[in-house]
């Protein structure tokens, strides 16, 4: 069976020309050198050195040899640098989840990042709704999500990475929009608001239940996608709430609102002026190398 020794031993020969060289640059003596060219060639099935007592040479088959010989050693030290690599988290694969509005302030960030401190890192993207992300990292489809509270933290870990205020949304030239002063929950009394669906967009549904509990809007629609709700506003079929970045979405035929939240959230965990929160969610099973440096650099980049 032909040998990685082997194969460097015919190198070292046929660059040097020379066995008495070769041998010294192996730091091994000649007699065990020839025998490993005499197995090699005995595999290989055909002779690849001329030599004499004055002389070494490479026959044809062996002048082919070697050229395959020196991609071989070249794919086995680099298949070496990769194992090695993707055992320090320097490369490999990395799934990363995503919402739609989560994409807007961190994503582009984050993956410019990625390709400068970890250029041999492939990043995957799957948007997915929070439930979605959860289900997938449960499933070993996804390695880390960005997703929105809460979480089943007995199956995972979290940390949050971005918080940002939640804003009105009304239709441009709304008097709403013209108050020159936060939105109240008053404000909102018998208006048709869009809302959120109770389990699909769970979150947003909680945090726009929060803010209007002492108003009575109707609530007219319920949808999954904060960008639903956007183009519903658009479309002058009500007014919602959303997270600030989704401004940055530049749907035409709305207007963002600041809100007051008088007392604000008492949850002692909660920003009141910054209620929205993105968090960074994985898998408290062990998680490979690579994930934890991916883990380290979406900290960094939240901050």
């Amino acid at each position: 069976m032909l040998t990685l020794d082997q194969v460097r031993a015919f190198v070292a020969v046929a660059e040097e020309l020379h066995f008495g060289r070769a041998a010294e640059r192996l730091q091994m003596t000649q007699p065990p050198l020839s025998r490993q060219i005499q197995k090699l060639e005995r595999t290989v099935g055909a002779q690849l050195l001329e030599r004499d007592n004055r002389r070494v040479e490479l026959t044809g088959a062996g002048v082919a040899f070697l050229d395959e010989a020196y991609r071989l050693l070249t794919l086995v030290e680099g298949a070496g640098d990769l194992a090695r690599r993707v055992d320090a988290g320097a490369a490999g694969v990395v799934r990363i989840g995503f919402t739609a509005v989560s994409a807007i302030s961190l994503l582009g960030p984050l993956l410019r990042r990625l390709a400068a401190e970890l250029p041999d890192v492939d990043v995957l993207l799957s948007e997915r709704v929070t439930n979605a992300q959860v289900e997938g990292i449960r499933r070993g489809e996804l390695d880390i999500g960005l997703a929105r509270p809460p979480f089943d933290t007995e199956l995972l870990r979290s940390r949050v990475v971005l918080r940002e205020p939640l804003m009105a949304v009304v239709p441009e030239g709304s008097p709403l929009s013209g108050l020159g002063r936060p939105l109240t929950p008053a404000d909102f009394e018998g208006l048709a608001v869009i809302g959120y669906h109770p389990d699909q967009s769970r979150y947003f549904h909680e945090l726009t239940v929060r803010f209007l509990a002492n108003a009575h809007p109707r609530i007219e629609q319920r949808v999954h996608q904060v960008l639903t709700a956007i183009l519903l506003v658009a479309a002058d079929r009500g007014v919602a709430l959303a997270p600030a970045s989704a401004a940055s979405l530049g749907v035409a035929g709305v207007a963002f609102v600041p809100l007051d939240h008088g007392g604000g959230d008492t949850r002692l965990d909660v920003d009141p002026e910054r209620p929205v929160e993105l968090h960074a969610i994985w898998s408290r099973e062990a998680v490979t190398p690579v994930v934890r440096r991916v883990l380290g650099v979406v900290e960094s980049v939240a901050g």
